[in-house]
């Protein structure tokens, strides 16, 4: 992304000491990247920091994740016959990915009630008691408790959890026509091809590099900062987040360049379809792609600076 970039380990635990020392560092910076803070304490970090710098603070693990998989859902769904906005979405995993991606997804215009949290104790619902905050948001009037209870008929399973999960059982009771992001790493909730046994109209997303359809943040990241910059903008908001979105997903739909087909000689077909819903994370075009698109959205949301490059007004 052509970044200055200082790597800052903090050896600070408390929340409220660590937000002290990042907004002690604001004069130097342009952006801040925050990397792993568990939740909830990465809330609370990323919250103030916002609310105090007037430098674009970004917690990767939450947003980078949020965004990829959105891009990649988009795409999914459009393959699927399916509109975002009327899916059925289940969410296994309620930390800083899981709840950074039901919120872009809220963002997009998801209705709440079409989005199912479930987390260790089971589905997140209004009935339950002591919920912290950002759990509460999701928690929906709903007679589900179990995975299997949420997952009946269910479109999209997001599983930011562990693996093994999604057995043969709970995706046989999906909707026809499923779309599977099984995101434990190193072992998803489920294989691609243990899926595929299960289902022959399934797409299935994974984090890992050796099966299709990758979810990593790299697609995103550090291309949102380079875009902020650019502009000199002074937050990183939902807007750009969205484009960021909507141009990955653009992107898989052109013509893979030679060079990225060179990069992955054991892979074919890197064509639009159930098995390439992402752009490889070696694709050169990501970086003008998603930082154009951010930028132009930082303009149009009233956070960028004064002074821009003219070409983002095109």
């Amino acid at each position: 992304s052509g970044i200055d970039v200082f790597d800052i380990e903090i050896n600070e635990k408390d929340p409220e000491k660590l937000v002290e020392i990042i907004a002690a560092l604001e004069p130097t910076f342009g952006g801040i990247n925050l990397e792993d803070i568990k939740a909830p304490d990465c809330f609370i970090v990323e919250r103030i920091c916002r609310e105090r710098m007037g430098i674009p603070v970004f917690h990767d693990d939450q947003h980078g994740t949020a965004i990829c998989v959105v891009a990649g859902l988009l795409n999914a769904l459009e393959l699927q016959g399916k509109r975002l906005n009327e899916a059925k979405i289940v969410c296994l995993g309620s930390g800083a990915a899981g709840t950074a991606t039901l919120r872009l997804l809220r963002s997009m215009g998801v209705p709440v009630a079409n989005m199912t949290a479930v987390d260790r104790q089971g589905v997140i619902h209004a009935g339950r008691e002591n919920l912290p905050d950002y759990k509460a948001e999701f928690a929906n009037e709903s007679r589900h408790r179990t995975l299997a209870d949420a997952l009946r008929g269910a479109d999209v399973f997001i599983g930011v959890s562990a693996a093994g999960l999604l057995d043969a059982e709970l995706l046989r009771s999906m909707a026809p026509r499923p779309v599977i992001f099984a995101l434990a790493n190193p072992e998803p909730e489920v294989r691609p091809s243990a899926a595929r046994a299960i289902r022959d109209d399934v797409i299935v997303a994974t984090g890992r590099s050796d099966f299709p359809n990758q979810v990593n943040n790299v697609l995103c990241f550090p291309f949102i900062f380079r875009g902020a910059l650019d502009v000199r903008a002074h937050a990183i908001t939902e807007e750009m987040k969205i484009a960021a979105a909507h141009a990955i997903a653009n992107l898989t739909k052109e013509a893979v360049p030679e060079e990225v087909i060179k990069a992955y000689p054991d892979v074919t077909g890197l064509t639009f379809g159930p098995e390439y819903i992402l752009p490889k994370p070696m694709d050169p075009r990501l970086r003008e792609v998603v930082a154009s698109a951010v930028a132009k959205a930082a303009i149009a949301s009233g956070v960028a600076g004064k002074a821009y490059p003219s070409h983002y007004l095109k």
